[in-house]
Order: structure tokens, then sequence, then C-alpha cells
């Protein structure tokens, strides 16, 4: 998957997001204070969401619930504005750096593939 995106409603394992490059992964924050040290954060960073993210994201968990039922989705849609604080976007370094250097490219009308093999 490159450039997919995916929503992670549980728990993660160890060395979360290795080999993690094209893709985008939005999951609610652990009550734990062990799931910072899971993540593999040579490879992402943790962010928070903008405003695209969150519609995407609640728009993501609603079709979950009705194709599912999820329990846990209509737990997080009941308190929509106090879960938001719980989720962060998992993203891919070399991957921020291609859509950089994509938008770079568009708004200085260079060639976006040649921008890309660059970056």
């Amino acid at each position: 998957m490159t450039g997919g995106r995916a929503v992670i409603l549980g728990p993660t394992g160890r060395n979360f997001a290795a080999g993690m490059s094209g893709r985008r992964r939005v999951r609610p924050r652990s009550r734990r204070a062990s799931f910072p040290k899971r993540v593999n954060t040579e490879m992402v960073e943790l962010e928070s969401l903008d405003d695209a993210d969150v519609q995407w994201l609640r728009d993501t968990v609603r079709e979950h619930v009705e194709l599912t039922g999820s329990s846990i989705g209509e737990r997080i849609l009941a308190s929509w504005h106090e879960q938001m604080r719980h989720f962060r976007k998992v993203m891919p370094r070399d991957y921020r750096r291609v859509l950089t250097a994509i938008a770079e490219a568009e708004a200085e009308g260079r060639d976006v593939n040649e921008a890309v093999m660059a970056a």
C-alpha cells in the first residue's frame, strides 16, 4: 500500500510502524505511557491531526461502525470531541519528504516527477 491510510483502534505491539514507508496511519494514543516507546521513531513521526484528517477519520470510523457494528467505534463517535485528543497521525519521514517535494515543485512550476526522484 503506497499513500494509503489506515485507522488502528486496538492495541499495537512493539516496534509499531517498523517498515512503514508510503502510508499514513491514524491511531489513538494509548492511555498507557508505553505507546510512544513502542513506535519505531527511526522511520516515522507522531503528528497532530489537521482538519482534513479529522474529517476523514470521523467518516471512516462512522463507516466502520455502519458496516461492522463496532462497539469501539460507537464509543469513539459518542464522545467524539473527547476522543479526538487521543488520536495521532503516524507519518513516515520518507513519505513526508516526498509530499513536501511534490508541493514545492507544484508551487514553483517544476516537474513533479523530477522533484520526487530528487527527494
